[in-house]
């Protein structure tokens, strides 16, 4: 009887290590995909860059330290590799963005363009769509370091060696909160 028992006991520990483990590989599978969705959408923004500088560029050629300013966030941008890098350098970018908007607002000619309002609609898109990817990525990391963190999946995680995610959090909250101004 007490072998039976055992026996048991020592299978519904397997059943819930597998249980444990499955959901933090799905988890972690998941925030890499959320990550990746991130990924999409900073490139698509640092892809709209060129065009949005080149754009404006045309109507304010004496502005060259607005324009160097935004190639060099954007490459620092599509060099950073963690999570935490990339916040930074976002952010970084985004409020170069914001400069070069602003240099826009001097040119009412510029304003008026259909090339540059389109680029200015494509830009709030994009920002939109980032946030959405942020908040989703976040909210799987929260969820899988929870996992981690709990008890009795926590002992699945040590000993399978899983690390805690890296949330793609901001730099300066306080300044970062929306999205670049837009000013059509």
């Amino acid at each position: 009887m007490q072998v039976i028992v055992a026996e048991i006991a020592a299978a519904l520990v397997a059943i819930a290590g597998i249980f444990y483990f499955n959901r933090l590989v799905r988890l972690k599978n998941t925030a890499r995909a959320a990550w990746s969705d991130i990924d999409v959408q900073l490139k698509k923004r640092a892809d709209l860059v060129p065009n949005l500088v080149e754009t404006v560029k045309g109507y304010s050629a004496h502005e060259k330290t607005v324009f160097e300013t935004v190639a060099a966030a954007r490459t620092k941008a599509q060099q950073a590799a963690t999570p935490s890098e990339r916040s930074g350098a976002e952010a970084l970018l985004g409020r170069s963005i914001s400069g070069l908007v602003a240099v826009a607002e001097a040119y009412p000619d510029l304003k008026a363009s259909a090339g540059y309002l389109a680029l200015q609609q494509q830009l709030t898109q994009i920002e939109d769509d980032i946030e959405h990817a942020r908040r989703y990525y976040n909210a799987v990391v929260r969820d899988f370091n929870t996992v981690i963190e709990s008890f009795p999946s926590n002992a699945i995680a040590g000993l399978f060696r899983f690390k805690q995610a890296e949330p793609f959090g901001l730099d300066a909250p306080d300044k970062e909160r929306n999205t670049p101004p837009v000013h059509l």
